[in-house]
């Protein structure tokens, strides 16, 4: 799906990614589930691009359906692999991720869909994030670290183009922005959904959902707004 010129949404079986485009370079914010390296690689050929255009990966967090691609991709040209450091050894494959705290209505949905998640291949980890590092995409890319769906959740932040890519730490659904689900500390993960409405993006682009294409703060205050 094409957001705009820059912009690409990647759609997975679960679970979706993102490619910022700057010129002839390519930026992939998450990769999908594990064998997605086709369907990327297939979208990068529509922008008239190579593979080789990816010059960074970044991972919002450590679970299998936003990483689960990443060592392919990676083993194309060597485009480095960004992630947190609370969640780098989960990309690495040598920690497992934290164990979510599920309200009653979570746990159905957990069941039903984390089972048809494929394991994630290990991949290094080539640059370990801490939060509050501009990196040279998009006019200046902000990591924000926003903990509370995983201890090593980050959101990306584009001021100059007004663009939030937020991870899994919120949603789309019910025709609704909503805090995202499976959280190892929902209330830490509400602190991070108010910290990201407060960026002031205009689209803000999901793990789980439709994007807000336009007027995406205002759509994460009212969504903050009925957490309170």
């Amino acid at each position: 799906m094409r957001i705009s010129e820059r912009l690409t949404m990647l759609s997975f079986p679960v679970g979706q990614g993102y490619l910022w485009r700057d010129g002839e370079s390519l930026t992939l914010i998450d990769t999908g589930t594990a064998g997605s390296g086709a369907q990327i690689a297939a979208s990068i050929a529509e922008l008239g691009l190579d593979p080789a255009a990816v010059e960074r990966i970044v991972i919002t967090h450590g679970h299998n359906d936003h990483f689960g691609a990443a060592a392919e991709v990676r083993g194309w040209h060597g485009a480095p692999v960004l992630a947190h450091r609370a969640d780098a050894d989960i990309v690495r494959g040598s920690a497992m991720p934290g164990i979510p705290v599920l309200a009653g209505w979570e746990r159905e949905i957990f069941e039903e869909v984390v089972p048809t998640v494929p394991a994630a291949p290990p991949c290094p980890v080539d640059v370990e994030l801490l939060g509050g590092e501009v990196l040279d995409f998009g006019g200046g890319a902000h990591i924000v670290p926003v903990p509370g769906h995983t201890d090593g959740s980050v959101a990306v932040f584009l001021p100059a183009h007004g663009v939030l890519f937020t991870g899994d730490t919120i949603a789309y659904a019910n025709d609704q922005v909503i805090l995202g689900v499976f959280n190892t500390d929902p209330a830490l993960a509400a602190a991070s959904m108010r910290v990201q409405a407060d960026l002031g993006a205009d689209t803000v682009c999901f793990g789980h959902g439709a994007p807000v294409v336009t007027g995406g703060a205002s759509a994460l205050r009212a969504a903050v707004s009925r957490l309170e």
